[in-house]
């Protein structure tokens, strides 16, 4: 039997359509009480799975090796953790124009958020850009941000991010960077097996997000907090992280041109450094913002959908391009394999 696929013209990613899925289910059947309980524990459980298998998937070796490249590597963390931060407090100014001010947090919140792995990978092998660098930096990015999104969060959101505490730092570690370790020193023993069944594990990986959102959403209804956004709100958040990811898509180019990074390094650095985490976003919400989660972790989801579109189509663009073109005729055999063969599957991070 021929495998249904997802049709090309259809520019939306078919897990946003779960993911939206997912917030209408938590809005007609909430969690609630000993239901709410085991949703949290098992969305819990289920985050720290997906960090335990992302530290499995990661060769150490090839970590090791992309210290060597500290430069990029330092302007994709100062785009995560800096411009993309500075940007999100110049949007204070926008309050109440176009944003209330529990989204104005959200997004807030969402310009502290690590970068992506997985789609930072698979826009930068599409576009032909340098895939090892963008396995690195997606990583480091995630690790930083353990410690540094909560320590962010606390500086900038104060009372607002469910009162800050060390115990939220330690909790947050616990469930990310420790499984995150666990899968690296296990990876000797499972690495091979995570590789064979990478699909399935995919499925795992996915589900995982789906039950946290189902939780955050399912709290957030139970709470009454959906009255406080409008549909010319709604509208208004989308116009505001539209232009932050303009914004940020050009600094990461031209800025990269700038700092002398050639071609594919350039490509790393503009996908790895103007996306956000899901993955990393949603456990964090949840520690940090309680029964407010939901509208915090809102604009993270729409603008993973807005940057999963507009890069999809860069990348194609990219691929196509005079430089990339003559790159890939004048390649070595040996050397040509190493930028492309990473990782061009799930879009879902």
């Amino acid at each position: 039997m021929k495998r249904l696929r997802w049709p090309s013209w259809i520019p939306i990613d078919p897990y946003i359509l779960l993911l939206l899925g997912t917030v209408g289910l938590a809005a007609l059947v909430p969690a609630r009480g000993t239901g709410a309980d085991v949703a949290s524990g098992a969305s819990t459980a289920a985050i720290a799975f997906l960090f335990f298998l992302y530290g499995a998937r990661l060769s150490t070796r090839e970590a090791l090796d992309g210290l060597k490249h500290w430069r990029l590597h330092g302007t994709v963390l100062a785009c995560t953790f800096v411009i993309f931060p500075l940007l999100g407090l110049a949007a204070r100014g926008l309050v109440p124009v176009l944003l209330t001010h529990p989204l104005y947090q959200g997004l807030l919140f969402l310009t502290l958020v690590p970068s992506t792995i997985q789609s930072s990978i698979a826009f930068t092998s599409i576009a032909r850009g340098n895939v090892p660098a963008a396995i690195c930096a997606g990583s480091f990015s995630s690790l930083v941000g353990i410690v540094i999104t909560p320590l962010l969060a606390a500086a900038l959101l104060g009372s607002s991010a469910g009162g800050f505490s060390a115990d939220s730092l330690v909790q947050i570690v616990l469930q990310l960077l420790v499984p995150f370790l666990a899968g690296q020193l296990l990876r000797r023993w499972i690495g091979g097996f995570v590789a064979r069944h990478k699909k399935v594990l995919g499925l795992v990986d996915r589900g995982s997000i789906l039950l946290v959102v189902y939780t955050a959403f399912s709290e957030g209804m139970v709470q009454g907090i959906w009255h406080q956004v409008s549909p010319i709100r709604l509208g208004g958040l989308l116009v505001v992280e539209a232009v932050l990811l303009a914004v940020m898509l050009a600094l990461t180019w031209y800025g990269g041109k700038a700092l002398r990074f050639d071609r594919e390094d350039r490509i790393a650095i503009q996908f790895a450094g103007s996306k956000k985490s899901l993955a990393s976003g949603l456990p964090m919400a949840s520690v940090l913002f309680g029964a407010h989660a939901s509208l915090a972790v809102l604009p993270l989801m729409l603008f993973h959908q807005m940057q999963l579109m507009v890069c999809a189509v860069i990348a194609k663009r990219r691929s196509h391009d005079p430089a990339a073109e003559a790159a890939e005729v004048t390649a070595t055999g040996s050397s040509a394999p190493s930028r492309t063969a990473v990782g061009t599957g799930s879009r879902s991070r």
